[in-house]
């Protein structure tokens, strides 16, 4: 290509727009002079890409959710299409966000423009007929180990790059840690993790809270904090310190964690901190979640393990008493089930491969620009 490539990177969430941004940065300097123009928030921003589009308004979580940003997200699709059309871009980067990029993806095909796809539907879970929703990839770049086999014996051109948690720093020192969020660094701490999201927040916050008070009540030496979200609210911690700093601090200050489902599971392993995983949706949604999942289980330490590491409670089994009763024995590290629990994890990180996953991108996408 005589001229410098011209890139559109889409991410329409939190996560996504960190993931996007470390691409965008390895972009840069795999290929200098890259034009870089983007659906997203302020780390793809200042990773150098221009942000078209801000995604702050169109990120939710579950079915019943999503209605309400239906209209917004197919004004969005039709910008974005005309882009398209007009042929303003040399390849399109897509970064999860299926509901939408999905569409995304169809109309980049149908402009001849090729699509990267990073971070893969979930498709796995909710049933293998869908995978003809990706016919318009041209190639597939996945962060779990075992997604590669899947996508490709369906036809879909897949390269695990490894997870992009790899690229964090280890864990600072747990005493440090301990310090580091006001806490006193010789006792045991239980951190809580109910999510990023405001109203991920709001569903979960009152059951990790009760049950936080019922883990005090028969351990008085433990301490518990929370990985706090400036979105969100913690009405009535009492005795819970709430952090609005690095949440990374408290998985490295933690002993044992109440976890929400998804990828804090995974930077709860990568810490080593053994945990309890729940998740409550709306009830709508739950309901029809739990009739097309295809999997075992909702954890993914669970399902890069292969096998139940850490126990999960969900939506009604997610009482109070039910997960204080599951994490309690998680804070003695010589319980069985403490040791058991961390022999998984060890597994999950060695499967989750080594560090530079953005790289790795960036290196297929100068692949497809060739």
């Amino acid at each position: 290509m005589s001229r410098a490539p011209r890139i559109y990177i889409s991410a329409g969430e939190p996560s996504g727009d960190a993931h996007a941004a470390a691409v965008a940065s390895a972009l840069r300097r795999r290929l200098p002079g890259v034009s870089l123009e983007a659906f997203g928030g302020p780390r793809l921003e200042h990773a150098g890409a221009t942000v078209l589009d801000r995604m702050e308004a169109f990120s939710v979580v579950g079915f019943v959710e999503a209605l309400a940003k239906i209209p917004a997200h197919y004004r969005l699709l039709g910008r974005v299409r005309k882009a398209f059309e007009a042929k303003r871009y040399d390849l399109v980067i897509l970064v999860d966000y299926p509901g939408y990029h999905l569409r995304a993806a169809a109309a980049a095909a149908q402009a001849g423009i090729p699509v990267l796809y990073y971070i893969a539907p979930q498709m796995w879970a909710w049933g293998a007929r869908r995978v003809r929703k990706l016919a318009s990839v041209k190639r597939l770049a996945v962060i779990l180990p075992f997604e590669e086999a899947f996508f490709r014996e369906r036809g879909i051109p897949t390269t695990f790059v490894g997870h992009p948690l790899k690229d964090r720093p280890p864990p600072t020192d747990r005493a440090a840690a301990r310090r580091a969020v006001g806490l006193d660094a010789g006792r045991p701490v239980l951190g809580l993790f109910p999510g990023s999201r405001a109203q991920e927040v709001a569903r979960h916050w009152d059951v990790f809270r009760a049950a936080a008070a019922r883990v005090a009540a028969a351990r008085p030496d433990v301490q518990i904090v929370v990985a706090g979200s400036p979105q969100a609210s913690y009405p009535e911690p009492g005795a819970i310190r709430v952090h609005h700093g690095d949440p990374l601090q408290v998985f490295a200050a933690a002993d044992a964690g109440i976890c929400k489902s998804g990828t804090t599971t995974l930077e709860a392993a990568l810490a080593d901190v053994p945990m309890v995983i729940t998740y409550r949706l709306h009830p709508v949604s739950s309901f029809i979640a739990f009739r097309v999942l295809r999997v075992p289980w909702v954890g993914l330490v669970n399902l890069v393990a292969g096998y139940l590491v850490a126990p999960e409670l969900l939506q009604r089994r997610a009482t109070p008493t039910a997960l204080a009763d599951a994490v309690l024995p998680l804070l003695d590290p010589q319980h069985p089930d403490t040791v058991r629990q961390r022999e998984g994890l060890a597994l999950v990180r060695e499967r989750l491969g080594a560090p530079g996953a953005a790289d790795r991108v960036a290196d297929i996408a100068a692949e497809l620009l060739a």
